[in-house]
């Protein structure tokens, strides 16, 4: 169930995940590279590290992948949303000032036609 006021439509569904997914395969190589180099480094210069199970070097590997895609894909949908209640307040904004620039339009063109209505009955 979505929280209350969050009504979103199929398309803002697939784009927030579509996002989320970008920013999951981003994190996801960032990490990667930075784990990389630290196991690189970690086999050159750690005998402990050597001495680690190819599982578990390939664990620690995927775990700073999971990580990564994690904490990106979480920043990427969260900037998304910001972006959208941003672009929604907008929205309402200038419906609320086109609203009242009607009004006053109406009220000029009322008032035109009195005052040209009450120059009319001087003139005869």
């Amino acid at each position: 169930m979505a929280p209350h006021g969050t009504s979103r439509t199929a398309e803002e569904l697939t784009t927030a995940n579509n996002e989320a997914l970008k920013g999951a395969a981003v994190g996801a190589a960032k990490f990667g590279i930075i784990t990389a180099i630290l196991g690189l480094s970690g086999t050159i210069f750690s005998p402990v590290y050597r001495s680690l199970t190819i599982q578990f070097k390939v664990f620690i590997q995927m775990s700073g992948m999971t990580l990564g895609g994690w904490i990106e894909a979480d920043r990427r949908f969260r900037a998304w949303e910001g972006m959208r209640v941003r672009e929604k307040r907008r929205e309402r904004a200038l419906e609320r000032d086109e609203g009242v620039w009607k009004e006053w339009e109406r009220l000029v063109e009322v008032k035109g036609k009195e005052r040209d209505g009450g120059e009319e009955g001087k003139a005869k």
